[in-house]
């Protein structure tokens, strides 16, 4: 039974998702969540109450959460390359920088991107403010994580990749990368070279316009 993906191409979260199916060569159906197909929606809605994209079908098995899909995929469907890596301390540092992409980097984009679609007499200076100043200090961290390592936990391409493709593919749109950042913007550059995100992207170009904040003409 081939498992099957909830999702839309244009989601961070479901890149994320992607990136790890790519990788490992999973075959998965499409399920399509989109305002064009009720009947998706519907369903969805059905399996997952909150709503929220990715999940991931197994059977009547429901997977949800981006991170908690890739380690199911990683422990059900592994692929040539593990995504979590087998030793335990490497994967502790693949985990941690997971969650440092999903809450430092992901959210406060996030809190961009929401507050550009609320009318412009509600919306949130102060949060967006302090938003970008969370993204400003997590720029200056990575930078200096990312000096001396090609991968984001510092060994094999990892979970913490497939959580930083997507968030810093769209976080540098909304509050770009300084260019004194060369160590991130590399690390962004080899993250848009992967075969697996540059597919992501490449299935998520038709929905640019979408984009709130204004896509610009690059990646």
């Amino acid at each position: 039974m081939t498992i099957e993906l909830y999702a839309h191409p244009f989601s961070s979260y479901c890149q994320k998702v992607l990136i790890a199916l790519y990788e490992s060569g999973t075959p998965f159906g499409w399920r399509m969540v989109a305002p064009d197909d009720a009947d998706t929606t519907e369903e969805f809605a059905r399996l997952w109450p909150l709503k929220r994209m990715p999940l991931l079908r197994d059977g009547a098995r429901s997977v949800v959460e981006s991170s908690i899909i890739i380690e199911y995929l990683d422990l059900h469907y592994p692929g040539a390359a593990r995504l979590i890596p087998v030793d335990a301390e490497a994967a502790l540092e693949a985990r941690v920088l997971d969650r440092f992409f999903d809450n430092y980097i992901h959210t406060p984009l996030q809190k961009l991107v929401f507050d550009r679609l609320r009318p412009e007499a509600v919306r949130d200076g102060f949060g967006v403010a302090e938003a970008r100043r969370m993204l400003d200090t997590a720029y200056a961290w990575l930078e200096q994580r990312m000096a001396a390592r090609r991968w984001a936990a510092g060994g094999d391409f990892s979970l913490a990749d497939c959580a930083a493709a997507p968030a810093l593919f769209y976080a540098d749109w909304a509050h770009p990368i300084p260019p004194e950042h060369a160590h991130l913007t590399a690390y962004r550059q080899r993250l848009l070279a992967r075969p697996s995100f540059a597919r992501a992207v490449d299935e998520a170009r038709p929905y640019r316009a979408y984009f709130p904040l204004g896509a610009p003409d690059r990646d």
